[in-house]
């Protein structure tokens, strides 16, 4: 098979090609997806809980270690997911949804969305995470991959880095772990996909970056099912990784009253992203999803001066 050429975002929504495999190819490739998606959610949480239970020597040591609550929740529509959130002494709030979601979109939504000029119906499954650290310098971060059938399917999915104060080692750290990722795969991912996310994680109104960036990508259909797969499968993996050396090695810095508003300032700006300019808070909240899971991303304290 002749490799495509890497494309913009614009021209990769367009090009994605119909469906020509059997409704049975289908639904084990869905099946496999949905099997992944919380595969990784599990192997998050041990990770995680693992930091908060090794977390004796940091500034907040001497309180509760944090364990993940679950909580399923069931769509009106057609599907459902699992909310997996915890507050402890590491992670000031850190949430993982998995979902699989079916239905029909509505005439509006139809026009943004590949595959669903006729009838609109889609299928949709992933995992979303969000990462908000009780300590000013650990990074927050977000991560989520995904697979979405209507009369087309396809991948898309990145994770990205926001420190809320000076952390060059750490930002140098997660490009290197996410450009070794990308270059398993394709020598262009991670330029483009770069690029992706430097575009898009951009708050206009405020003319500035919402943090250090990742990667990000959408509609990956290469024509090569398994491989397209396999990358979204190491996204995840590659983001699980680094991600929690990162907060490992930078977990038991001190702070000051100062550092901890200029972290909450800062978190004002996660807040104005996701909610004027997130395209998976639109998904979620145009496709009838856990109005919970939905905002799961936004931090639990936060200031405007």
């Amino acid at each position: 098979m002749t490799k495509k050429p890497i494309i913009s975002l614009v021209d990769a929504k367009s090009g994605i090609p119909e469906m020509i495999e059997t409704k049975a190819v289908i639904a084990t490739r869905q099946d496999a997806a949905s099997r992944w998606f919380r595969t990784l959610r599990d192997n998050i949480c041990a990770s995680f809980e693992t930091l908060e239970q090794d977390a004796d020597n940091s500034p907040l040591g001497h309180q509760p270690v944090g364990r993940f609550s679950r909580k399923v929740w069931d769509r009106e529509g057609g599907g459902g997911g699992e909310i997996s959130l915890m507050h402890g002494r590491v992670f000031e709030k850190v949430g993982i949804n998995i979902s699989v979601v079916h239905g029909t979109f509505s005439e509006e939504f139809r026009k943004q969305i590949p595959g669903t000029d006729d009838e609109g119906n889609f299928w949709a499954s992933g995992i979303s995470l969000v990462a908000h650290p009780q300590n000013p310098f650990v990074p927050a971060a977000h991560m989520n991959t995904r697979f979405i059938t209507t009369t087309k399917t396809w991948f898309g999915g990145g994770g990205d880095l926001t420190p809320l104060m000076p952390a060059e080692k750490s930002a140098r750290q997660f490009h290197d772990a996410l450009k070794q990722c990308c270059d398993r795969h394709d020598s262009e991912y991670y330029e483009t996909y770069k690029k992706w996310c430097d575009e898009y994680f951009y708050l206009p109104h405020r003319e500035e970056a919402r943090g250090a960036g990742g990667i990000f990508y959408d509609y990956l259909a290469s024509g090569n099912h398994d491989a397209d797969f396999a990358f979204t499968q190491d996204v995840g993996t590659s983001f699980a990784g680094i991600y929690a050396n990162i907060v490992r090695s930078t977990m038991v810095q001190d702070w000051t009253d100062d550092d901890r508003h200029h972290q909450l300032v800062r978190r004002g700006r996660y807040v104005e992203f996701n909610l004027l300019y997130d395209r998976g808070t639109l998904f979620g909240l145009k496709t009838g999803g856990n109005i919970e899971g939905v905002l799961m991303s936004l931090p639990p304290e936060v200031k405007w001066p």
